[in-house]
């Protein structure tokens, strides 16, 4: 009885920990300017300024609701394609026999040594060539592959069922029919857990949205964020109702699918 309840107050209070940056974004994007700043602390605003949600949306130098558009757009575009490319490039790795298979995905986790920041200026340089600044081309092709998610996907093909593999051998499927028809529809779970990872890691993306987007059309929720950070005269409550309405598709991203991640995770084994 003590440890339950020892269990339930420590849950508690991390949850109310956890909420504590929520609320603060909320109370302080509907209050007025002179409530953020002033000495004296209010749990609520006096009153609630509903009208800075009209605001932040009407704002000349900081396009808001292209900037979430663009955001969704960039994430499900890159999210897609990371699947497709990771997926098959793992499925290689773990099952077509090949001499080079090993010193190839040894090349691949190398790629993990490296810090971003060092590849940003030869990218930089490759997308401004092409002439994909400011597009959609620039922010989203960029970042279809990850050599983290083709470790992942190749460890957990190297423990999918080689019986379901040869029984559609068996029925007349080449390889990649093995791949569309059986192994990709029995490995749902394992797909949603590494899409949350890329959607949550496109959508808070900042430096190279900010490098590419330089046309305001093109930016990203991130960028848009800095925008208002940085504008001449910062209103500090429309900054703090952006952040948490950024803040929210992912919020209900993770707690929709927040099963898949810790799924996705133990069915990857981290071993091969």
């Amino acid at each position: 009885m003590i440890r339950a309840a020892v269990r339930w107050t420590a849950l508690t209070l991390s949850a109310i920990l956890f909420l504590v940056p929520f609320y603060l974004l909320l109370r302080n994007g509907l209050a007025s300017r002179a409530e953020i700043t002033s000495p004296g602390w209010t749990w609520w605003p006096k009153q609630v300024h509903w009208e800075n949600l009209a605001k932040l949306f009407q704002q000349p130098d900081v396009p808001f609701a292209r900037s979430i558009l663009n955001s969704v757009i960039v994430a499900v575009l890159q999210t897609v394609g990371l699947l497709v490319l990771c997926s098959l490039a793992g499925y290689g790795l773990a099952r077509v026999p090949s001499r080079y298979a090993k010193p190839v995905f040894y090349a691949v986790l190398a790629t993990l040594m490296i810090p971003t920041s060092v590849t940003f200026v030869p990218s930089f340089v490759v997308v401004s060539s092409l002439g994909w600044l400011s597009d959609f081309r620039g922010l989203v092709i960029p970042g279809l592959f990850s050599a983290f998610s083709v470790f992942l996907f190749r460890q957990y093909f190297l423990d999918f069922p080689r019986e379901l593999e040869d029984a559609g051998r068996v029925d007349g499927l080449t390889r990649w029919g093995v791949f569309r028809r059986i192994v990709v529809p029995n490995s749902r779970g394992f797909f949603a857990a590494i899409a949350v990872i890329t959607v949550i890691g496109s959508w808070n993306a900042f430096l190279w949205p900010l490098i590419i987007a330089q046309s305001p059309d093109s930016w990203t929720v991130q960028v848009a964020l800095s925008g208002l950070l940085t504008a001449q005269n910062p209103q500090l409550n429309l900054l703090f109702l952006a952040a948490a309405l950024s803040i929210l598709p992912i919020v209900f991203l993770f707690a929709f699918l927040q099963r898949y991640l810790v799924r996705g995770v133990m069915e990857a084994g981290l071993k091969g």
